[in-house]
């Protein structure tokens, strides 16, 4: 894919997903303890690939931009009366991100030592 799709993913990504986190979840169901700190994980790493193949920044730029989007959407969530900010979801966002870096880092490592 072309840079400018992954611009166009990560704008409509970063809309849907401020959307996501300020709507309402009406539902009990609970597949397992702390499953939210999964999600933010996982919409983390996958932010972090679609932000990293969309500009071509600094690693530190990328984590730094993701936390304060991070940090933003926690901020948000406080004001919202059926959502509560956690500074525990912040980490996990912040995880997703790191993992997703340090996973690029090593494959690209590993994979420049095999050829």
């Amino acid at each position: 894919m072309t840079r400018r799709v992954y611009q166009f993913l990560f704008l409509a990504s970063l809309i849907i997903c401020t959307a996501l986190f300020i709507k309402e979840v009406k539902t009990n169901l609970v597949l397992f303890a702390h499953v939210d700190k999964v999600v933010h994980f996982v919409i983390f790493f996958g932010l972090a690939f679609i932000l990293h193949h969309a500009f071509r920044l600094p690693v530190w730029l990328h984590l730094v931009l993701l936390a304060f989007y991070g940090a933003s959407i926690e901020v948000l969530q406080s004001f919202v009366p059926y959502r509560q900010a956690s500074f525990a979801d912040f980490v996990a966002d912040m995880a997703g991100a790191i993992v997703y870096f340090a996973g690029y880092y090593g494959w690209t490592k590993a994979t420049k030592k095999t050829r």
